[in-house]
């Protein structure tokens, strides 16, 4: 993967691009940190609050695929950012002890008119549960370099 360039992400194709285990310690952190509501933060007060118990942050779980990906989907030789994510969305909690996979489908590849040495490569991607369960989708777009020569 590392070695990958514009022509590389062919449309249709889907990829398993790696896993994570999720432990309530992170999670406990992250929501501190960043979202502190408590049934993200406190396991305690969670347990008794609307989900039954602790569950991560959406932003905590965005933060999991996103390391997925850069490790296992973008290229370091030809990965130049991103304009931005569209339909972001978490629609199953990720609870404490749960192993995440990412799958990574090219939806759309096409090279830039005004910038011949790079295209745009849509991907959709979806964090997957070991029991099936999507708990995480959204459709990202990357600038990507053209192979040289």
């Amino acid at each position: 993967m590392t070695d990958r360039y514009f022509e590389d992400y062919v449309r249709g194709v889907t990829y398993e691009c790696g896993s994570v285990a999720v432990t309530e310690a992170e999670i406990v952190e992250f929501a501190r940190r960043y979202d502190p509501q408590d049934f993200h933060a406190d396991p305690a007060s969670a347990a008794g609050g609307p989900f039954g118990g602790l569950i991560a942050s959406g932003w905590h779980t965005a933060s999991l695929m996103m390391r997925l990906y850069a490790d296992h989907y973008l290229s370091a030789v030809s990965s130049l950012g991103s304009p931005g994510v569209d339909e972001l969305r978490w629609p199953r909690p990720v609870r404490p002890g749960a192993v995440l996979r990412l799958r990574a489908t090219v939806t759309e590849a096409r090279r830039s008119r005004s910038k011949p040495d790079r295209g745009l490569v849509r991907t959709r991607v979806e964090l997957v549960e070991d029991g099936g369960e999507i708990v995480f989708s959204a459709s990202l777009l990357n600038f990507i370099l053209v192979r040289p020569g």
